[in-house]
């Protein structure tokens, strides 16, 4: 009996999605809870898996978009179990196929041609040879790394004409410009972006926080850390941490409004604003003040897992009553974070760099983190506001006051 490959049900709010790309070809043969495509919606990008052995017969094409329990394909039951048919390039491995590089304590593979090959999607490996490109100097952005057709684009719009390092060459008709769509996720950011100016009185404040004790705990006690937990200790666990009890005692930044009324969150549901190759998503960290810090780091770690793999769940996206956005890591010095609907604040970590400063009287070099804290000015007042940042300021200046929670 043949079986339906569907648009799955992943949230009351969605009703459509974008079929971005097949893994396999029309006819080929797939094992069952193989990756067969994947989907992006305006909150989550996933894969669909084969429910059953057997032949697909695609009846949707990649770049539509569809509705829920919209049927994408049928997968027609086979007791053959190998294959001679086409596959849409390498195909994304699974536990019964031997993954694209050796297990490491495998020990040394037989060299094989196609075992370092990277992941290519059909319209970028026919891009690729039209422009005589090498596949190994593009980055790929796709699922588990796969080199998509908008990689080589972008590529060949940034690369070098020729000289050192010019892969192939491009022709002189190549256009000026790429234009794309906006995927339903994007255009669920842009939305909800222009949705927080419009809709809240948005004010930041800002301060600035010595990072000179929290630097040399970690360091002196990352390896022990990681050995415990098995989880690299970083600076978000302490600023989460930091917060829980700032939440605690200041509730209406873990506030929100609904009509005419603010509703108070008794529990810290702490966003942690992670990107990725599709935009910037904001799982949770559910019940954060029931965390210690390998908790906290554990559940960063899973979340960033499931974002390279196309696994993370609407559930992960759900619920957050304050959000944590690290623009550090991306080399921002200062900058004014948007509040995250129908969130009533949100805390925005920047780069660490060494700057004087007064201590004692002297003028002192230290490694300072400019840290800004946007709220919505209906719920919170200035002096909330301004209390609150000084508060984690105080708490992450000084990490042992976290462990004693005072």
């Amino acid at each position: 009996m043949s079986v339906a490959v569907t648009i799955p049900h992943v949230g009351e709010s969605i009703q459509e999605a974008v079929l971005v790309e097949w893994f396999k070809q029309d006819g080929a043969r797939v094992a069952r809870d193989e990756a067969l495509c994947v989907i992006e919606t305006d909150k989550v990008t996933l894969e669909v898996a084969a429910e059953v052995d057997g032949v697909l017969r695609i009846q949707v094409q990649a770049g539509a978009t569809v509705a829920v329990d919209t049927v994408l394909a049928i997968i027609e039951p086979s007791d053959r179990t190998e294959s001679t048919e086409p596959s849409a390039g390498p195909e994304v491995p699974t536990e019964e196929k031997t993954a694209p590089f050796p297990d490491k304590e495998a020990g040394p593979a037989a060299p094989v041609a196609a075992a370092a090959e990277p992941l290519i999607s059909p319209a970028a490996r026919r891009l690729l040879a039209e422009k005589q490109l090498d596949p190994g100097t593009i980055q790929g952005t796709g699922p588990g790394g796969r080199l998509t057709k908008g990689d080589v684009l972008l590529y060949l719009e940034q690369a070098p004409a020729s000289g050192p390092g010019a892969v192939g060459t491009l022709p002189a008709e190549q256009p000026a410009e790429v234009r794309k769509p906006l995927s339903p996720l994007r255009k669920r950011i842009a939305a909800r972006l222009v949705e927080a100016r419009q809709q809240t009185a948005m004010v930041t404040t800002f301060n600035d926080i010595d990072m000179e004790r929290v630097m040399a705990e970690r360091a002196a006690f990352k390896d022990l850390f990681q050995e415990k937990h098995h989880v690299h200790l970083g600076f978000m666990s302490y600023f989460v941490r930091a917060c829980v009890t700032a939440l605690q005692e200041i509730p209406e930044l873990n506030a929100s409004m609904e009509g005419e009324d603010i509703v108070y969150h008794n529990a810290q549901h702490i966003g942690v604003a992670i990107g990725s190759g599709r935009g910037l998503v904001v799982p949770v960290i559910r019940h954060a003040e029931r965390l210690g810090f390998a908790g906290i780091e554990q559940a960063i770690l899973s979340f960033v897992e499931k974002i390279g793999t196309n696994r993370l769940e609407l559930a992960d996206l759900e619920g957050g009553t304050f959000t944590i956005s690290n623009g550090g890591v991306y080399g921002s010095l200062l900058s004014t974070p948007l509040l995250n609907l129908p969130q009533s604040g949100i805390l925005g970590m920047h780069r660490i760099e060494q700057r004087p400063v007064v201590r004692d009287n002297q003028v002192v070099i230290r490694p300072m983190m400019y840290v800004a804290l946007s709220y919505d000015h209906r719920l919170v007042d200035g002096r909330e506001g301004v209390t609150f940042l000084g508060r984690v300021k105080e708490l992450v200046e000084n990490p042992e006051r976290l462990l004693l929670e005072v």
